[in-house]
């Protein structure tokens, strides 16, 4: 890996300075930063990749069909938001002499926002005291499984996981057994082997590390363990129980509609909108008559909606707003989310 980005520089970017200061530098840990010389494309007009694109030195000219049409240069007003977020991209980010860039997963960069703004405990809390400086919790938000569950239920499920100390050689599931557990490795490391009728030691499958996870597949399918995990050294798992598992990872029932769904809503005013998304992005671009309440603050600004209206959920996703809309539908609010959020073209009024 190359060199890492300062974690001081992630500070000047929107949305990155809404997070909280331990998951900034979880995800500094993480991002590598880039170089392009002169005339080089960071990325081309119809780019569909999800990636957030920062500048940290030097300029990039953003074109559209080959043209000029806005000049971005490290430590401005205008570099603090990402280069051209609607997917797909509808300019090309060239690079104007020597530059220096990053460039984020996007859906990590949104689960963690999500979780974070969320939740009301600090990533410390939940860290294991042993070895704090293994980011298990960086590495699970990390995890497809998680990224694929409803956002609004990332924070209770980490709050509804035990801690469960375990010594080398310990079975921690075995194979034939009923599923009881979901797990996720925090310190230590595990081996999968299955039974076969000529192999009754069992036949090794995989080894496992810090952040990965396994049980789930008996309790999706209610069919029995299909495999035996050992604990190869002593170690600490976080495990979620079945029936924890089964509601949490389950969609919550939100309502979802398009952009064409969502404008004629609005024209009708049958419904208004209620964007979820920090000021700093709120402030670079939104829905013309769009009412911003950030999702950390939601709880505590119920009082400034009108339990009578309607609200079309919006953040750049979909991923906020719906974590939001799950919080005001369990208060008696009717809502409706933005599906694909408004990073998608020609939403953004």
């Amino acid at each position: 890996m190359g060199k890492q980005v300062d974690v001081q520089a992630l500070v000047s970017f929107s949305p990155l300075s809404g997070l909280k200061k331990e998951n900034r530098h979880a995800l500094a840990n993480k991002t590598e930063v880039r170089e392009a010389g002169d005339g080089e494309y960071l990325f081309n007009e119809g780019d569909a990749k999800k990636r957030t694109y920062y500048v940290l030195s030097g300029t990039v000219d953003l074109l559209e069909g080959g043209k000029r049409i806005e000049t971005i240069t490290a430590g401005t007003p205008q570099a603090r938001n990402p280069l051209s977020p609607i997917l797909p991209r509808t300019q090309a980010a060239k690079a104007s002499g020597p530059v220096e860039y990053i460039s984020i997963d996007s859906d990590l960069l949104d689960v963690m926002l999500t979780w974070d703004q969320t939740g009301q405990y600090e990533v410390s809390e939940l860290r294991d005291d042993n070895d704090p400086s293994e980011d298990w919790m960086t590495i699970l938000l990390q995890t497809k499984a998680l990224q694929n569950i409803p956002p609004a239920n990332i924070q209770a499920i980490f709050m509804r996981l035990q801690q469960v100390n375990y010594s080398q050689g310990d079975v921690v599931i075995k194979q034939g057994q009923e599923g009881d557990y979901f797990y996720v490795i925090t310190r230590g490391r595990c081996s999968v082997t299955r039974e076969t009728p000529l192999n009754k030691e069992g036949i090794k499958l995989a080894e496992l590390d810090v952040g990965d996870t396994f049980g789930e597949e008996a309790l999706i399918s209610e069919a029995k363990r299909n495999a035996t995990v050992t604990m190869d050294t002593d170690g600490t798992l976080m495990r979620l129980a079945k029936d924890d598992f089964q509601k949490l990872l389950n969609e919550p029932m939100l309502d979802w509609v398009d952009d064409v769904q969502a404008d004629k809503l609005i024209a009708d005013g049958a419904a208004a909108w209620l964007d979820v998304r920090l000021p700093s992005e709120f402030e670079a671009s939104h829905k013309d008559g769009a009412l911003n309440i950030p999702l950390y603050f939601i709880r505590l600004k119920l009082q400034s909606l009108e339990p009578n209206q309607t609200y079309i959920v919006c953040c750049d996703t979909g991923r906020r707003s719906s974590a939001a809309a799950f919080i005001l539908n369990e208060r008696g609010f009717k809502t409706y989310v933005l599906k694909g959020g408004l990073n998608q073209s020609g939403l953004i009024g």
